[in-house]
């Protein structure tokens, strides 16, 4: 599995069209959920969240209410010190603060430090199996993350 990120834009890029295919073609097409469930299921089984930490790296993770009283218990903090401290807002709402250079603030090395207690968005990724609709819709949106 290819995880370095420079080569992942690059093939990306290099497959736009390609994949742009591949959405026209789920588009017009009526899949049962269960067929692409299964597909997806043995994709995710192949991810290991600890190989490479990519997502960590270059994603934002969203942060829901839960979310945070589920941080606040584990760091055994305040909710308000927990969003001071380790929370930001962009233009997905509340995400987990993050640099450029480093990634996620919970990020050690290619270790989530709070892996246990991480957001519910960290633990669908990569919202194969998991996430908001269907299988379908949701691989339509995969060609514009695989850069």
């Amino acid at each position: 599995m290819l995880t370095d990120l420079v080569q992942i834009r690059f093939q990306g890029e290099k497959k736009r069209d390609e994949n742009m295919k591949f959405r026209q073609f789920m588009k017009s097409r009526d899949y049962s959920d269960r067929i692409l469930r299964r597909i997806a299921e043995e994709i995710e089984d192949q991810i290991d969240c600890t190989e490479c930490a990519n997502c960590c790296k270059v994603a934002t993770a969203v942060l829901q209410e839960r979310d945070i009283e589920r941080l606040s218990g584990a760091l055994r903090l305040p909710r308000a010190r927990v969003i001071a401290e380790y929370a930001m807002e962009n233009d997905e709402g509340l995400v987990l603060r993050r640099t450029e250079e480093a990634g996620c603030v919970f990020l050690d090395g290619k270790a989530c430090t709070i892996y246990e207690d991480r957001p519910d968005s960290c633990r669908r990724f990569p919202n194969v199996v998991r996430g908001n609709g269907s299988i379908a819709s949701r691989m339509w949106e995969f060609v514009d993350r695989a850069t």
